[in-house]
């Protein structure tokens, strides 16, 4: 383990100073983004397309209801494409619910979709689906960053988030769409496949035949990991060598995956005229992100267990292109963000390493989250952590001039339990219906004992946090397994979005307060210390008496 230090460490400060240089310009360009008055002209078409009026706000019930129709459209229409493409209608339902809730959880192959399906269908969605994640966290943002109603303006003129339609089609336009355009272009330039013949077929040396498998790739992979989307065009996601081929384009897809979640914190700081409270929020992602890698990274490197052991390294499941380091790192990253993409499988981790990549989702992906979902993650935590500063030294909580009352902390206790209630109560019910546990048993789990408990508790915490990733030996085409986690995907995107809409609309209802001598600065490092504590502890507090029962019982053994 001790020689793998300094790869290890190259490998960080590769990742590490293009994200430093890159999320300055790109958290600007954000701000900007939804902040501007103009519209492009694009833009308009689409607003006449849609029948929008784009200069008219939205209070936070109308925005929601827009996210709303939009996913409902998205999940229908998906559906009934699907349909056409052979799908069958369990994992139609499971495969349309998973796409348009930005999870992109697959309970089939890639490759047995055809090309009309995975470009008009799954394709669109990574990009609504991260757009309306985007606009989510801006509507927030402005909540927070709102004067409040003008003096002498009537209770009910409550200021608006803006407009849906227009921060969803501003999402595409200026931010996913370019930044998947250039993606594609250097994941081309790595080897990626980009081709709309579809299946090769050569004549090998030997004088046989092979199918060589192709396909409109890159483009797919581009979308897939700047929305931390996840979905893979082939089935071995992005340990295929046709989507991640070198060692140097699987530290690009990292890159991407983590480029727009770490660029909002900036975007925040701009948004609410304090760039401090963007470095701060971003410290405190990056404090926990940092302790996550290194941990899972430890973890493989160590290799406890006898075949690691007997074979010098865990490499089981993982591909000799991208090693030990490259498949840790990249495992961290897709697991703190909301990706799920993977290229290594999850399910061959040493019991402590796939224990963190548990964990990294259990924390609510927020370090630094995915596309929009991230950043409206850690505010709801800053929220938590502000409240109960504000209680210790006996003073009415307040964060960024807004005060949190009863109403604040109910819509932020509430977006916070959301996730830990749906990954308990699924699994228990799992477990605890006796029809339901043979099925998972002798259908869906490949192990018995806490190895088969975590394959089980992973899947679960994976669609609650529409993440998508999996441990691979879990079978997750039964009916009671693509159901109930459509249905947990579906409460786990939704409920938390409409509940951080309406705290959005709570704090713009109010005029922010004067700072005083005694109000509790948020931007340094105490405040950065108090955010990621507060986010281990609501965890731990949580998740750590399942995790004993399953990984961690496997890697004490």
């Amino acid at each position: 383990m001790a020689a793998a230090t300094w790869p290890l460490l190259a490998s960080l400060l590769a990742l590490a100073l293009p994200l430093l240089i890159l999320h300055r310009p790109l958290g600007d360009h954000l701000a900007r983004t939804y902040t501007a008055t103009g519209h492009l002209a694009p833009e308009r078409a689409v607003y006449r397309l849609l029948g929008v009026d784009p200069d008219a706000g939205q209070s936070w019930r109308a925005y929601a209801r827009s996210v709303l129709l939009l996913s409902l459209v998205g999940v229908l229409g998906l559906y009934v494409l699907l349909r056409t493409q052979g799908m069958t209608p369990l994992i139609a339902v499971n495969t349309a619910t998973s796409f348009v809730t930005n999870t992109n959880w697959q309970a089939y192959s890639g490759e047995t979709l055809g090309d009309a399906g995975q470009a008009l269908g799954l394709v669109v969605q990574n990009f609504l689906s991260a757009a309306t994640g985007l606009a989510v966290a801006a509507a927030l943002v402005r909540g927070v960053a709102s004067r409040g109603p003008a003096a002498g303006a009537a209770p009910q003129a409550t200021p608006t988030l803006g407009n849906f339609w227009v921060d969803l089609t501003r999402s595409i336009t200026r931010v996913l769409l370019p930044l998947a355009l250039l993606a594609a272009l250097v994941l081309m330039s790595g080897g990626v496949v980009q081709t709309l013949r579809g299946d090769l077929t050569v004549t090998t040396v030997a004088g046989g035949t092979q199918v060589l498998p192709g396909g409109p790739v890159a483009s797919q992979e581009a979308i897939k990991l700047v929305g931390t989307n996840g979905g893979g065009f082939f089935n071995a996601n992005s340990a295929h060598p046709f989507e991640n081929p070198s060692a140097w384009t699987n530290l690009v897809e990292i890159l991407l995956i983590l480029l727009i979640p770490v660029s909002l914190p900036r975007a925040f700081g701009r948004m609410t005229g304090d760039l401090r409270q963007g470095r701060a929020v971003l410290a405190a992602m990056g404090l926990l992100g940092t302790l996550s890698v290194l941990a899972l990274s430890a973890a493989e490197l160590a290799g406890h267990g006898a075949a690691p052991e007997a074979a010098g390294a865990a490499m089981e499941g993982k591909e000799t292109r991208f090693g030990v380091i490259g498949s840790a790192i990249f495992a961290a990253a897709t697991t703190l963000t909301s990706t799920g993409a993977v290229n290594a499988m999850h399910d061959s981790f040493t019991a402590l390493g796939g224990m963190v990549a548990m964990l990294n989702m259990l924390l609510g992906e927020i370090a630094p989250g995915g596309v929009g979902s991230g950043l409206y993650g850690m505010l709801l935590i800053a929220v938590l952590a502000a409240f109960v500063a504000g209680l210790l030294v006996g003073r009415t909580p307040e964060w960024l001039g807004k005060r949190i009352g009863r109403r604040e902390m109910t819509l932020t206790g509430l977006a916070l339990l959301v996730m830990p209630v749906l990954v308990l109560s699924t699994t228990a019910i799992g477990l605890a219906v006796p029809p339901l546990r043979r099925s998972i048993e002798e259908d869906s789990l490949s192990a018995t004992g806490p190895h088969g408990l975590s394959e089980l508790l992973y899947a679960v915490a994976s669609a609650a946090n529409n993440n998508g990733s999996a441990f691979a030996g879990l079978d997750a085409s039964t009916p009671w397994m693509t159901l109930s986690l459509a249905a947990v995907m579906l409460l786990g995107r939704f409920v938390p979005i409409v509940l951080v809409l309406a705290l959005a609309g709570s704090f713009a209802a109010q005029r922010p307060a004067p700072a005083t001598a005694g109000t509790l600065p948020t931007h340094g490092p105490l405040f950065i210390g108090l955010m990621a504590g507060t986010a281990v502890l609501v965890t731990a507090l949580v998740v750590v008496p399942v995790l004993a029962l399953g990984p961690l019982a496997e890697g004490l053994s």
